[in-house]
């Protein structure tokens, strides 16, 4: 995808020394993310993986945070805007069947399944917040540097949704069941602290530092040879338990149950 594409879905894109910097580049909403940049995404990591070269992906959230997740205005009918490409909504979900919204859903995931692809090693840097989408964004991540500010939340009970853009097998992973399913009914914030007690942070330095650290963590990453590495990323990913593609399938089936049920209470009001 060009600059001016990734634009217009918020992203921004560099690539130096065999390290690619994916940027969610909407300060202006605290990086909400929409299904375009989910789509966007998607494309991103098919052209990053097909690069030898990339070694390193690194994604980051420009301003004040990481990402508030979902954008609630694609939660309303999009009106065409003259001069301007069709924007994609949540609600244009609702007037496929079921199998259709599922597998719509499973187009939006591939956004977020390249980032644990073993020729690649993602490192999610968050400062700020990462809720909802953006937890799940960071949690497709191998691995997460947080600033001391950061925080995450499962937000989308708060909505009456659950989490189908790949993040309950990590978070459960990370975290164990008990923790995962408190967090997702909840929808609580989970501080930097708490964050590293329940493994889903490497490391939490000060904010001041995080760009410092960073470094350091890339430096060592691409100090050994790009083969080993990926090597051992299979290897390891092979030693994890749980099944992706059939977690993934679980979320958007059910997902598609509570889109129903959402739609139908806003007919209600």
């Amino acid at each position: 995808m060009t600059p001016q594409e990734l634009a217009q879905v918020g992203l921004s894109l560099s690539v130096t020394d065999g390290v690619a910097t994916l940027t969610l580049d909407r300060p202006e909403v605290r990086n909400a993310q929409t299904p375009d940049m989910w789509l966007a995404l998607g494309q991103v990591g098919e052209d990053l993986l097909a690069d030898e070269a990339v070694r390193v992906v690194v994604l980051r959230g420009a301003g004040a945070g990481f990402s508030a997740g979902l954008d609630r205005s694609v939660l309303a009918p999009t009106a065409p805007t003259p001069g301007q490409p069709a924007r994609e909504s949540v609600l244009d979900l609702l007037a496929l069947d079921d199998a259709g919204m599922a597998d719509r859903i499973e187009v939006y995931q591939r956004g977020f399944t390249w980032l644990r692809d073993p020729r690649i090693v993602s490192v999610a840097v968050v400062h700020g917040h990462a809720v909802g989408a953006g937890f799940q964004l960071a949690l497709s991540c191998d691995l997460r540097l947080l600033a001391d500010d950061a925080s995450f939340s499962m937000k989308e009970a708060a909505l009456g949704l659950v989490p189908d853009l790949t993040g309950t097998l990590p978070l459960v992973q990370a975290a164990g069941y008990a923790r995962a399913l408190e967090l997702c009914t909840t929808a609580r914030t989970v501080d930097a602290g708490e964050a590293l007690r329940l493994g889903l942070a490497l490391d939490v330095v000060p904010a001041d530092d995080l760009d410092g650290a960073l470094a350091t963590l890339v430096g060592a990453l691409t100090a050994t040879p790009a083969a080993n590495a990926r090597a051992v990323k299979t290897i390891l990913r092979a030693a994890v338990p749980g099944d992706l593609d059939a977690q993934r399938r679980v979320e958007r089936e059910h997902q598609v149950g509570r889109f129903r049920e959402l739609a139908a209470l806003m007919a209600a009001r």
